[in-house]
């Protein structure tokens, strides 16, 4: 896996579309940013929330949220916090080192991209090219 970018808490206030300031950790990847809403990052790492958008992130006069870019929720394991952008692919994040951010102590944390998953089969791959294939009659 190869390093994609980055979270971090800046303490940052984004207003949506309805007028609210949320505060918001910033999610940098592959040179773009984007942001989750704090409220619902801290739910979704307790399990209380299966799923948590990700949004754009605009700075004009103020942080300003755009349009939804992405879902993150808790892997499987229990140990890391996938991201799933629908431009970009998916990505993960330590849950150790995503709550430490939260909770003050780092600054941020590393965030990775999960490799895409060949396309074909793996056991074509495998096939030597001085196999000889039998054909069957029935």
């Amino acid at each position: 896996m190869q390093k994609a970018g980055y979270i971090q808490r800046t303490g940052c206030r984004a207003i949506d579309r309805d007028g609210r300031q949320h505060e918001v950790a910033e999610v940098h990847i592959m040179g773009s940013r984007y942001a989750i809403r704090l409220a619902d990052l801290a739910r979704g790492i307790s399990g209380r929330q299966v799923v948590v958008q990700v949004e754009a992130l605009f700075r004009e006069w103020n942080y300003y949220l755009g349009t939804t870019c992405g879902l993150a929720q808790v892997s499987a394991s229990g140990k890391a916090l996938n991201i799933d952008l629908f431009e970009a692919g998916n990505f993960t994040v330590s849950l150790a080192s995503l709550k430490t951010v939260i909770y003050g102590r780092e600054r941020c944390a590393t965030i990775v991209k999960i490799p895409e998953q060949p396309a074909s089969p793996v056991w074509k791959a495998r096939r030597a090219g001085g196999q000889q294939q039998i054909s069957a009659a029935v």
